[in-house]
């Protein structure tokens, strides 16, 4: 017990510590590079970051595939299924480019929520149709920009063995803005952060998967629904 206490302390610690490294080397890049408008240079610093929080972690063991799927002169409408918080660590192992649509709470978060409004992701008031309709606005302006938008298409986390079902907002919007869907599958992430307690117990074998792009230039306005189910059922599949 005592081995299991002391090793989740050193975790939470060197966490805590990567992730408020990250804001000033965050902040630094924006002073450095002020005409960067996309934050991308200091999107980039969670590279380094992910890589650290995972490879210091000895309870987390995630491998990453499919990463030749990712055309970096490209720009997608990225959807993932959603177990856990620890997704926000994992996916940023893809080495992405990508704003995220992120609940308003997340934002609110002392050093990781400040990361987020620093690289300028996408803030959604939950319950809010206008918050939802300016969601939208914004993730088109952005892919228009060239910049790519990730979606959790269920809404919420879902549980390890299940996902739930896939909302239609994603999968409209990369028909409208005739841009490919690149589903990234992640598995195994439901128990990488305790629930419940902060002691890390067990070790957590997890993966990220990025799957081949949907093209959708033969896509209708009115083909979402099937948009939605080729991916959910590439995802599942995965």
């Amino acid at each position: 017990m005592f081995k299991k206490v002391f090793l989740s302390v050193i975790i939470w610690v060197i966490g805590t510590t990567l992730t408020i490294l990250l804001y000033f080397a965050m902040l630094f890049t924006v002073v450095l590079f002020p005409f960067d408008k996309m934050r991308r240079k200091a999107h980039a610093q969670c590279f380094w970051w992910a890589r650290s929080v995972v490879g210091l972690n000895p309870y987390w063991n995630i491998t990453v595939s499919g990463l030749e799927n990712i055309d970096k002169n490209k720009t997608y409408v990225i959807v993932a299924n959603h177990q856990s918080l620890a997704d926000i660590v994992i996916i940023y192992l893809a080495g992405m480019q990508f704003k995220w649509v992120a609940k308003e709470s997340l934002f609110k978060l002392p050093f990781v929520g400040w990361c987020m409004s620093i690289a300028k992701h996408i803030k959604l008031e939950r319950g809010a149709f206008g918050s939802i309709k300016k969601v939208y606005r914004e993730a088109a302006h952005l892919l228009r920009g060239g910049m790519s938008v990730l979606f959790f298409p269920e809404g919420t986390r879902s549980n390890a063995s299940e996902m739930k079902e896939f909302q239609n907002g994603a999968f409209k919007l990369a028909i409208k803005e005739k841009v490919p869907v690149l589903p990234i599958a992640i598995k195994g992430t439901g128990d990488a952060i305790p629930k419940g307690t902060w002691l890390f117990e067990s070790k957590i074998p997890g993966s990220l998967k990025v799957l081949p792009a949907i093209d959708t230039s033969s896509f209708t306005a009115a083909d979402f629904a099937k948009l939605r189910d080729m991916a959910r059922t590439e995802l599942e599949s995965a």
